[in-house]
């Protein structure tokens, strides 16, 4: 005959034990898991970080100057230029506002859909006179006269990383302190867009 086993409270309780042991362990691994995955999303990111700089110069010659001092390509997405705070198209109509009407020869090179490497810095637009840049001599009346007026000259650029994280870039003026600012995404271009 088969007798009947006694029931082992013992080990129903020392399951259940291990059972929380378990899923606390789980849930540790997890939460490891999670931080660790966003850990490593902000070191790709600060590996791929774009930071834009604008700049204008009078030595050895006036011009204006783009460049990407951060550690990631920087997408040119969008660009607005401004004098006195009113869109312009291109360098032409920028020069138009500044010394007034006429012919306007300069060296110029294209921001608006440009990938800037790491460390690349770009001369975007050289005015000249009598074909040469305008050198600097404060006793010459072109360099004098763009010199002051390249301040009232300010820029827009929403640039991305290869992430597709954006940024607004804010610069130029009689102050030439620059904001930048993480933007949701880069607005696309429109008719006050710069078209060089």
């Amino acid at each position: 005959m088969i007798g009947t086993v006694p029931e082992q409270r013992e080990t129903r309780g020392a399951s259940r034990y291990d059972a929380v042991i378990a899923t606390f362990v789980g849930l540790c691994a997890l939460c490891v898991s999670g931080y660790t995955a966003y850990v490593q999303r902000q070191q790709v990111r600060a590996a791929v970080w774009p930071i834009l700089e604008f700049g204008s110069s009078n030595a050895p010659d006036i011009h204006f100057t783009l460049a990407n001092k951060g550690v990631g390509p920087a997408i040119i997405r969008n660009v607005i230029v401004k004098v006195d705070g009113q869109p312009v198209k291109n360098w032409y109509e920028v020069l138009d506002r500044l010394v007034g009407p006429g012919e306007h020869p300069g060296s110029e090179m294209d921001m608006s859909g440009h990938v800037f490497a790491p460390g690349e810095s770009m001369t975007i637009f050289t005015p000249f006179d009598d074909g040469k840049p305008i050198a600097f001599d404060k006793s010459n009346p072109p360099w004098a006269k763009m010199n002051k007026e390249r301040e009232r000259v300010t820029v827009e650029i929403c640039y991305s990383s290869t992430l597709g994280e954006c940024w607004t870039l804010r610069a130029g003026g009689p102050t030439s302190a620059s904001t930048t600012v993480e933007t949701r995404r880069c607005p696309t271009p429109s008719a006050i867009s710069f078209q060089q």
